[in-house]
C-alpha cells in the first residue's frame, strides 16, 4: 500500500517496542499498531485534521 512507504521496516523495528502491548484491560486497543503510527506520521506531515486522515489508517 502506498501508505506503508512512511516508516521503513528498519524505523519500524526502533519504534515498536516503545508502544503499550495489550494487556486485557479495559480501552480501546489498536488493531495495527504500525497504522496508527503511521496514520499520527501522516496527520503531521500534510497539517492534517484528525477527522481528514485517509480511512486506511483506521478509525
Amino acid at each position: 500500500m502506498w501508505w506503508s512507504q512512511l516508516l521503513s521496516d528498519a524505523q519500524w523495528a526502533l519504534v515498536e517496542d516503545l508502544l503499550p502491548v495489550r494487556t486485557g484491560r479495559r480501552g480501546r486497543p489498536f488493531s495495527d499498531a504500525r497504522a496508527m503510527v503511521e496514520g499520527i506520521i501522516y496527520r503531521y506531515r500534510c497539517g492534517l485534521a484528525c477527522r481528514d486522515v485517509p480511512a486506511v489508517f483506521g478509525p
